[in-house]
């Protein structure tokens, strides 16, 4: 049975004027007993922030760490360590830290859409990949409790891996879910007739009724997106495979950016690297 996480690792851009992840980070608290402790990243993320002297968000004195960061947090009631990290590699530290600290949870904060396109940092997108824990993509405006949460899987899938990866966001969905006493969904789109996922196992699986399973035909972003909206869900949880290319480096994966695009609310993700052995 899945336990509580005891560390959150929570990144925070000193050039933002709201942290968005902490702020989720100390609402979710509320709803975890035993509460975790937080570990605060402070770093900058110079793909995404103007790194010349002449912005003057990236000067920060002991009364932003106090007000910003450690007075939200006591008035939570919880503990806190504070790192602070110069590295210009934002996502390798976050990767390298996260593991180093034992934290069981990253949260990411990702901001709002500047176009109809969503664009993803190549940075993120490491992080989603390479983390040894699963990443929580942080986005402004999400509801103070989670009531309807909706996990993504492929039970169409063949490999080993994808099938770990099936059980990892199931068992995790029924713990996120059990935690907010939320209502659970589970989708699950494919293109081919003759690779229709087996729905019976889906409902033996998740244990769930048939009105909580979403089996429908079409492109997976368009129809995560679209089960996500007709139930209002308040988050989704989603995995991605670590797949290289011919240079040996990984790719982005295409679905999984067209599913994390395609939303506007707060996505979990898990790799293979979570999967529990």
């Amino acid at each position: 049975m899945m336990q509580a996480e005891k560390k959150v690792f929570v990144v925070v851009d000193p050039n933002n004027d709201r942290h968005i992840a902490l702020e989720r980070a100390l609402i979710t608290s509320k709803f975890r007993s035993p509460s975790p402790k937080l570990i605060v990243f402070v770093a900058v993320d110079s793909e995404a922030v103007d790194t010349r002297a002449t912005n003057d968000h990236l000067f920060r004195d002991e009364y932003w760490f106090r007000d910003q960061i450690r007075k939200p947090v006591e008035e939570a009631g919880l503990e806190c360590e504070i790192q602070v990290c110069w590295s210009s590699d934002w996502q390798g530290s976050i990767i390298q830290e996260s593991k180093r600290s034992g934290a069981e949870m990253i949260y990411l904060p990702v901001h709002a859409k500047n176009s109809r396109r969503f664009t993803f940092a190549e940075s993120k997108w490491q992080v989603l990949k390479q983390a040894k824990c699963p990443v929580v993509l942080i986005r402004p405006g999400a509801h103070d409790k989670r009531k309807v949460v909706l996990a993504a899987v492929n039970f169409q899938a063949d490999k080993d891996k994808q099938k770990a990866l099936n059980r990892e966001i199931v068992q995790r969905a029924k713990y996120i879910a059990g935690n907010y006493d939320a209502e659970l969904h589970f989708v699950n789109g494919y293109l081919d007739s003759m690779l229709y996922p087996d729905r019976g196992a889906l409902a033996n699986e998740t244990g769930l009724p048939a009105d909580r399973i979403h089996v429908k035909q079409g492109y997976t972003a368009e129809v995560v997106a679209a089960v996500a909206s007709a139930i209002d869900a308040d988050l989704v949880i989603m995995g991605t495979l670590n797949q290289l290319g011919s240079t040996g480096t990984l790719l982005r994966g295409n679905t999984a950016e067209r599913v994390i695009g395609g939303l506007d609310i707060d996505v979990m993700v898990c790799n293979e690297f979570t999967t529990t052995k």
